[in-house]
């Protein structure tokens, strides 16, 4: 189906087909016509990069008032980021349309600025969460008259602790709008949302929930923890056209790859949370003009990158949640290309893969880290390529051309060819002369002893376990809905410091443990004092050793002793019945 023949206005039809738009992507095919034809509330599900700004936003302007000054769209998303990116596209989508003005407002920017533009006018508004609740309160963003309400990235919004302030924004709209919620994966907390503030909504999926992408392949390597680094080379070196995202767990470590793979000559560099945002901007830039080929990030600084062509993403660390495994392997794969999802992994964590498979459905191909007469080969036959792919400018090189054959005078072809060859991939040969095997043999993880188990739980340490940490008890478990991906986003949101890094998590079925930098403890139990998770009352404090085995030990005896009351009064009754007899 094409857009002519899905009953959009010709101003539309116009503006996509100009952009190069022809067929539309399955999302766009079935939610368009739902939306156009119906005001009922909708959960879409899809992996990003399916063109899901066009399914909600076509449909959208071809019903908007233009006439109207009103706010009548509101827009939320996860990241600047993103918000840029809808708004983008959205004014493309109307540029053959009059009187449409769309205002994109986040954190991060000038708030006046943006209160001026509201005031202008502003019929469609795309927003992050904080920054909207911030212009709500300054009564300069109005949405109690918004006829449609879109959650973009739904489930990435609630993983990075945005849960309250959409609570908040969704109170604060009419009952009587649309809600038009897009999300990759559809956890328990998007479950509860739309049985909260939707009206018996109509669920569309262009795959199954929570599974990864069809047109990815899902390959792992298995090394030791200390060869983690040495494989991920490899692996790029492996692949000379790569053009990948590396995930790293933390900030530290990711700036720790992103230096060394600069120090080591790749075209690399790290996206984290302690970049500025002009430094983020540009780090940004250069990856979406393919001016970097690695991009080492983390998951939270990652989100609104917006990339299609991605050749890998790879997994530095298997992530804990399984849905953040799917949302890291749809960035590669996009716009019906194919790509490639690999992770590095260490001795004992085939178990977290398995599961990862499980709940993905997708199966994990085992892969031999390549040797060094393997990658010398692919940079060769790569070199010699480009080489013969050159193209020549007569006119630019005509005048150097007597210089250039009396220095090369003398020399055979052969020659040539050689001393060619060995200048450009002298530093290959050199490096990989004495390569050694770093593969573990997958039969290995069986055979380990205590002693050697020992060993690997030491070579799992990543580059932050060096830092000094405080373990602090919270309020919150299982029983909360509570995994490690929300436990980040809620302390991040609550402490706002991007300075403060988060170790270890521990989630239990009432309570949880997590780790944080020493040197910010007062300020993280500080700001938790004023916490609050589903409008509960949330509390933190340290878990000495008093407090938290005894605690985790109490649990188990409490248990005991029921069970063991339970049965001398069983063993009681035994008695008296036998005395009886």
């Amino acid at each position: 189906m094409n857009f002519q023949e899905i009953g959009l206005k010709e101003p539309i039809v116009q503006a996509v087909t100009e952009m190069g738009f022809e067929q539309l992507t399955p999302i766009q095919e079935k939610t368009i016509p739902f939306i156009t034809s119906s005001k009922g509330d909708l959960i879409a599900l899809a992996q990003t990069g399916t063109g899901k700004t066009a399914a909600f936003g076509l449909p959208v302007l071809n019903m908007l008032d233009v006439e109207s000054k009103d706010t009548q769209v509101l827009v939320l998303c996860p990241t600047r980021e993103l918000c840029l990116q809808i708004t983008g596209d959205l004014k493309n989508f109307s540029s053959k349309m009059k009187g449409v003005e769309i205002v994109p407002v986040y954190g991060g920017s000038n708030i006046e600025t943006q209160i001026k533009q509201l005031k202008k006018r502003a019929q469609i508004v795309v927003a992050t969460p904080g920054r909207a609740i911030d212009l709500l309160e300054r009564k300069a963003l109005k949405i109690n008259a918004i006829k449609w309400l879109v959650l973009d990235e739904a489930d990435e919004m609630l993983s990075m602790g945005f849960k309250e302030d959409l609570d908040r924004l969704l109170s604060e709209t009419p009952d009587e709008k649309t809600t038009l919620l897009f999300s990759a994966t559809m956890p328990y907390d998007i479950e509860k949302m739309a049985h909260s503030y939707m009206k018996n909504p109509q669920e569309i999926a262009v795959a199954q929930k929570n599974i990864a992408a069809e047109n990815v392949e899902h390959q792992y390597f298995m090394v030791r923890s200390k060869d983690r680094y040495e494989a991920l080379k490899r692996i790029a070196d492996v692949n000379p056209d790569i053009y990948a995202i590396v995930f790293c767990r933390t900030r530290i470590e990711c700036k720790e790859v992103a230096d060394k793979l600069i120090s080591d000559g790749y075209n690399a560099d790290a996206l984290h949370g302690d970049l500025s945002q002009a430094q983020r901007d540009n780090v940004m830039q250069r990856f979406r003009s393919k001016h970097l080929q690695i991009l080492v990030a983390t998951d939270v600084a990652a989100r609104g990158l917006d990339v299609n062509d991605l050749t890998h993403v790879i997994n530095y660390n298997l992530p804990d949640d399984p849905e953040v495994y799917v949302h890291r392997s749809g960035r590669t794969g996009r716009a019906g290309k194919s790509g490639i999802s690999i992770s590095i992994l260490h001795l004992r964590e085939k178990g977290k893969m398995k599961q990862i498979e499980k709940i993905c459905k997708r199966h994990f191909v085992a892969k031999n880290v390549p040797g060094g007469r393997e990658i010398c080969e692919i940079q060769l036959f790569n070199l010699i390529d480009k080489m013969k792919n050159v193209e020549i400018d007569e006119d630019r090189i005509a005048s150097f051309s007597r210089q250039i054959e009396e220095k090369l005078a003398g020399m055979s072809r052969e020659e040539l060819i050689k001393k060619f060859v060995s200048m450009e991939f002298n530093r290959f040969l050199d490096y990989y002369k004495n390569a050694k095997d770093i593969n573990v043999d997958l039969s290995e993880e069986d055979r380990i002893s205590p002693k050697k188990d020992r060993q690997s739980r030491k070579e799992r340490f990543t580059p932050n376990d060096r830092i000094k940490y405080s373990r602090l008890f919270i309020s919150l478990g299982s029983k909360d809905n509570v995994a490690p991906a929300t436990m980040i986003g809620f302390i991040s949101r609550i402490v706002n410091n991007r300075d403060v890094t988060i170790g270890k998590i521990d989630i239990m079925r009432n309570f949880s443990f997590f780790e944080v930098d020493e040197k910010h403890t007062s300020e993280v139990l500080a700001a938790m004092q004023r916490a609050k998770f589903d409008g509960e009352n949330v509390t933190v404090e340290i878990a000495s050793s008093q407090k938290n085995e005894p605690r985790d030990r109490r649990d188990k005896k409490d248990k005991k002793d029921k069970k063991d009351k339970k049965r001398g009064k069983n063993v009681m009754f035994q008695r008296r019945g036998a005395r009886n007899k």
